[in-house]
C-alpha cells in the first residue's frame, strides 16, 4: 500500500489514502504525514475506522495530546472530547464561527484531530479559510497594519457562564458537554501576524470569535479592525469546504487555518470525536 496525497484543489487541504492508522505508524511516515500537513495545512483520512485509542495512538505521533478546557471527556479517553448534535436539538449550531481553537491560552494548540462517527446525510460541512494566504493578499497598506498589532485574546465571551455556551445555553438542551468557568475570563497576547515555526510563512492568526480586542488601539477602533480584517480571513477563495463522511479522520494546522463548523443537518444526529496536538511554544 503506497501513500497517495491528492489536493482538494480549493486553497488548502488534500486527501491522504494508501495508510491504515488503525496501526502503528513509523516515525518515518510520520514525518512524511507532517511534511504534507505543512503544505496543504488540512489532511482527511478517508476510510478509517478507527476506535477512540487509535484515535489517540494517532494524535501522539504529532505530538503530546493538548488540553481541552471546557469540555468534559468521552468516558475512558480523559484526552478525547465529543463534538456532537442531537437529531431534536435547537440550539445553535456549535462553533459556526471561523477561529483557530482555543487561540486564547498561552500556548495553544498546533493542530487539531477531528473524527467522523455519526455523519448526517445533508449539511455539516466543515469550512477552512487558509491565513497564509490571506496575510499575502492583504492590500498593502492593511497588511502594514497587520503586521504592527498584538491582538488580546479571551474565551469570555463564549465559555462563561453568562457566555454564548454559558448557563442559559445549557438550559436549552445542548448535548455537548461543555462546562463554563471563571477562568474563561482570563487574558493573553499573540501577534496578530504569526511567524509559523515550522514553515516561516506569515499568517493571520485567529478572528473576533477570541479576539476582545488590541494593544495601544482603541476599543473602537479595534472593533472595526476585527471586522475589516475577518472580511478579508474568510474570503471565498480562500475556503475549503470539507463534506464529511464515516470514518473519515481530518487534522489541521490551527497555526496557518482557520475552520468553523456549518449547519444545515436539523433533524439528525451528529457525533465527531476530537483530540488537539499540543504545542511547545507560540
Amino acid at each position: 500500500m503506497s501513500l497517495s496525497i491528492q489536493p482538494t484543489g480549493a486553497a488548502c487541504g488534500a486527501f491522504v489514502t494508501g495508510v491504515d492508522l488503525t496501526q502503528d505508524i513509523s516515525a518515518d511516515l510520520a514525518g512524511e504525514l507532517r511534511a504534507h500537513w505543512l503544505e496543504h495545512k488540512v489532511l482527511a483520512f478517508p476510510d478509517q475506522a478507527l476506535s477512540d485509542a487509535d484515535l489517540e495512538r494517532f494524535t501522539l505521533s504529532f505530538g503530546e495530546i493538548g488540553r481541552e478546557p471546557f469540555f468534559g471527556s468521552v468516558d475512558g479517553h480523559e484526552h478525547i472530547i465529543a463534538i456532537q448534535r442531537s437529531a431534536d436539538e435547537t440550539t445553535p449550531v456549535f462553533a459556526e464561527f471561523f477561529h483557530s481553537d482555543q487561540s486564547f491560552m498561552p500556548v495553544p494548540p498546533a493542530g487539531t484531530c477531528l473524527f467522523g462517527i455519526t455523519i448526517p446525510p445533508v449539511g455539516g460541512n466543515t469550512l477552512f479559510a487558509d491565513q497564509v494566504k490571506a496575510y499575502e493578499r492583504l492590500p498593502d497598506g492593511l497588511r502594514e497594519r497587520a503586521e504592527g498589532l498584538t491582538a488580546i485574546h479571551s474565551a469570555d465571551r463564549v465559555y462563561t457562564a453568562d457566555g454564548v455556551y454559558g448557563d442559559d445555553d445549557r438550559t436549552h438542551g445542548r448535548s455537548m458537554d461543555i462546562i463554563p468557568d471563571e477562568s474563561a475570563r482570563e487574558r493573553c497576547r499573540h501577534p496578530f501576524v504569526r511567524t509559523h515555526r515550522e514553515t516561516g510563512e506569515k499568517a493571520l492568526y485567529s478572528s473576533p470569535a477570541f479576539i476582545r480586542g488590541y494593544v495601544d488601539v482603541e476599543q473602537d477602533e479595534a472593533d472595526a479592525l476585527m471586522f475589516e480584517f475577518y472580511d478579508w480571513q474568510t474570503r471565498d477563495e480562500l475556503v475549503y469546504s470539507h463534506k464529511w463522511s464515516r470514518n473519515t479522520l481530518l487534522m489541521w494546522d490551527n497555526r496557518s487555518v482557520l475552520h468553523s463548523a456549518s449547519g444545515g443537518y436539523d433533524g439528525h444526529d451528529r457525533l465527531l470525536h476530537r483530540t488537539t496536538i499540543a504545542d511547545t511554544r507560540f
